[in-house]
């Protein structure tokens, strides 16, 4: 086996979103530019001479492939040791416990999270650190300065490793160790859960739907929920990791997990469904005739959160994404805990749990976790509500119910845009910027403006700074727009519109949400001009 080092040069459009690199399968696929953003992420870091990592994806089409390249690259930079996923699969809050409990200096997650998968569909390159969560902005800031002056990298000419087979090998001088996917993680959670109690709700006759949508929960949902915890096998549907997701979109919201959704609200549904997503982080949550919002799931997660053993004591803190509806908020505030609100992106909920400061955090794009992991948990969070149903013996809508009687209800819903014209949404958002400082006290669609700014964030543990995360908008009703562009796309822009209304109740606590924001709506293009600079008459998908 000898060192390749092959001469090249920067690629555009290697700059790392929110969470990693994500490109079409395609593009990937062109020559050099996996080994560039790999060799990219080597340099950023330092180097992995004598490292350890953890490398692992969510089984999507070019996984299996890429796997091979990261681990030539690896061996050619001198790395010790790479622990693999079986079958080169681990879900990202896998991958993140297995850094976490193996001490490694990181780890490679192949996966585009929630976009589709297959020859023409996408992939993604995510580089977790040390503390098992997405890399810092210093860190990915590092990584893209370096595919800028990239003109070499080096790979090991060397057999593909089979990694189908649990057990040690080494390629060249590093050591590649296969490991089983879902036992540790299956360990972490029957630590978290009271796994006795969720086995006498499935004993009581409980019954759950749990959707996979072919995606890389499924394996780790059968072995804990249907093997463990005994609930009825086909329990979960949809549970084969598949290339292409099954030739559907492995994103958890009504659109896309209508199969669910049509369980969920006919005669005969079950008492519980879930769904996860692609690389198993993300999570939705129905009772039978009720969706769950992902920003009143971590709510309620948060109200219920001492009856479940790890969290028995009661919570540090809390954050959410600011994108996120307040009803987080409300739980804190009658918890006497902070409430921390951050930019979209896991990283950095990261140094909040990781000093201590929150326990419980979550995004409105349906993700949820807590300082188990540095990853949002889609299964976790599924464990979470079974947990609290096995203590209360509640129906999904009846615990909803009592939620909102106690803090009021914050209608929420977001409105997606996905492949607008990159100049068209990116004027939108310029020349709604150039007129915040004149709006607060003009009145659009009956409502009038309170505040209008651009979020930014300053880190209380390390005091960085985040800018530009956000256009916020907020009126007099209490009601508030947010407007921001997404980075987990790859075609086009994809543009967030997030509207929020509250009712404090005991009124007005039943209502259809986009009736109960209708005016938010409207309010929202009337500011922006949505419809007529996006050329949509209604948005993609609204959750």
């Amino acid at each position: 086996m000898s060192i390749h080092t092959v001469q090249t040069q920067p690629i555009d459009g290697q700059k790392p979103g929110t969470s990693g690199l994500r490109k079409t399968t395609p593009t990937f696929q062109e020559p050099h530019f996996l080994e560039n953003y790999i060799q990219a992420i080597w340099n950023g870091i330092g180097g992995v001479a004598g490292k350890t990592l953890v490398l692992g994806g969510d089984g999507r089409y070019f996984n299996a492939e890429a796997a091979q390249v990261v681990l030539r690259m690896a061996a050619a930079g001198g790395a010790a040791r790479v622990i693999v996923g079986q079958g080169a699969l681990l879900s990202t809050p896998a991958a993140s416990h297995l850094i976490r409990l193996r001490g490694t200096d990181g780890g490679i997650i192949l996966s585009a999270s929630h976009n589709p998968g297959g020859p023409k569909g996408d992939f993604g390159v995510k580089y977790n650190g040390p503390n098992g969560g997405p890399a810092t902005e210093e860190v990915t800031d590092k990584i893209f300065a370096a595919t800028k002056t990239l003109t070499e990298y080096q790979i090991l000419d060397a057999q593909d490793v089979d990694l189908s087979a649990l057990g040690e090998t080494v390629m060249g001088d590093m050591v590649v160790e296969v490991v089983d996917p879902v036992s540790d993680y299956a360990a972490l959670m029957a630590e978290i859960f009271d796994f006795d109690g969720i086995r006498a709700l499935f004993a009581s006759g409980f019954r759950i739907h749990f959707d996979a949508m072919h995606a890389i929960t499924g394996p780790y949902a059968t072995a804990i929920l249907e093997d463990t915890l005994g609930a009825p096998k086909g329990s979960v549907v949809n549970g084969v990791p598949s290339p292409d997701f099954g030739g559907g979109h492995p994103d958890p919201n009504p659109i896309w997990a209508k199969e669910l959704v049509d369980a969920m609200m006919g005669e005969d549904a079950p008492d519980f469904g879930a769904a996860s997503d692609g690389d198993g982080d993300r999570n939705m949550i129905m009772g039978r005739g009720i969706y769950v919002t992902p920003s009143d799931s971590l709510a309620a997660l948060a109200a219920n959160a001492t009856r479940v053993p790890a969290y028995a004591g009661g919570l540090a803190g809390v954050a959410r994404s600011m994108p996120t509806s307040k009803a987080l908020d409300r739980v804190a505030e009658a918890l006497g805990i902070d409430c921390y609100e951050t930019p979209t992106g896991w990283k950095f909920f990261g140094n909040l749990l990781d000093a201590g400061r929150a326990t419980l955090c979550g995004e409105e794009s349906a993700g949820t976790g807590s300082d188990h992991v540095r990853e949002k948990d889609g299964l976790w969070a599924v464990l979470f509500w079974l947990n609290i149903l096995a203590e209360t013996r509640s129906s999904v809508a009846d615990l909803m119910a009592d939620h909102w009687a106690r803090y009021g209800r914050n209608y929420y819903s977001r409105h997606d845009y996905e492949a607008v014209d990159a100049a068209a949404a990116n004027a939108l958002m310029e020349d709604l910027r150039g007129r915040l400082a004149d709006l607060p006290g003009t009145e659009v669609a009956g409502q009038i403006v309170n505040f209008a700014d651009e979020f930014s964030y300053d880190d209380p543990v390390d005091n960085s700074h985040s800018a530009g995360q956000g256009l916020r908008i907020g009126f007099e009703s209490g009601a508030r727009i947010v407007i921001r562009l997404s980075g987990t796309g790859t075609v086009g822009a994809t543009l967030r519109v997030y509207l929020e209304g509250y009712a404090p109740g005991p009124d007005g606590l039943d209502r259809d949400p986009q009736d109960a924001l209708a005016d938010v709506i409207a309010a929202a293009d009337g500011l922006a001009g949505i419809v007529t600079r996006t050329g949509r008459a209604a948005p993609d998908v609204i959750t």
